[in-house]
């Protein structure tokens, strides 16, 4: 399928309605056509891997063919350059929690850069550092706890942040981190309770939020018959 067929079909979907909904969840970009979710997984495995395609996608600046640009390109091509200059184009939380879902977390850069975009000011730049620091922590199973450790060091400096969608994505890593097992549970526990400490907004928010799920019945329950 060409470039020039792919913008065709994505054009086929557009819904007026679905980029009003889009609005109402914080989903706001330039240009749309809002093709369901659904629809572009499905253009994704019609299309297959294909890494020169998905940079055309991206350079589109269409938010349906970005978010098709990151289910179709390769992570073995993704170069550090590209995603720096894919992160600095992020403009709403959907394409940035999309990309580091389903592209970014596969690269083999993806523990730096989580790190190193925690100290960046632009909202959806520090927002893509932990988007994929909890898609890493639910995708990358046979990692080891430093990394994670070191994550929530940064969790914790960063909790002060009230930032709507900064906030929401440090709270994201830390729950994600503290349901790997029954160790880091702890160690996201007892990072939450001094991030309660800071008492700013941001961080009682980030706390009281993560704490009622990493505490839960349905987590603690997971975690130990994920242990025994």
């Amino acid at each position: 399928m060409t470039y020039r067929e792919i913008i065709r079909t994505l054009k086929s979907h557009y819904k007026p309605e679905n980029i009003e909904g889009m609005a109402r969840f914080g989903i706001v970009t330039k240009k749309a056509y809002g093709v369901p979710a659904p629809a572009l997984r499905k253009l994704a495995k019609e299309i297959g891997r294909d890494h020169d395609l998905a940079q055309r996608l991206w350079s589109s600046g269409i938010h349906d063919a970005r978010l098709l640009a990151a289910l179709i390109d390769d992570p073995a091509c993704v170069t550090e350059e590209q995603m720096e200059r894919w992160v600095k184009d992020f403009d709403n939380w959907a394409v940035c929690d999309g990309v580091c879902l389903h592209l970014f977390d596969r690269t083999p850069f993806a523990y730096d850069k989580a790190a190193e975009w925690t100290e960046r000011e632009e909202e959806f730049v520090k927002r893509a550092g932990f988007a994929l620091m909890a898609c890493l922590a639910f995708h990358d199973k046979d990692a080891g706890d430093p990394a994670f450790q070191r994550f929530l060091s940064i969790v914790e400096r960063e909790s002060d942040d009230d930032r709507n969608f900064v906030r929401k994505a440090v709270n994201w890593a830390l729950r994600q981190i503290g349901k790997r097992h029954i160790a880091l549970n702890k160690k996201a526990i007892r990072t939450a309770e001094r991030i309660r400490k800071r008492d700013t907004r941001a961080a009682r928010w980030i706390a009281a939020d993560a704490l009622r799920e990493l505490r839960g019945d349905a987590v603690q329950k997971r975690l130990k018959e994920r242990a025994g």
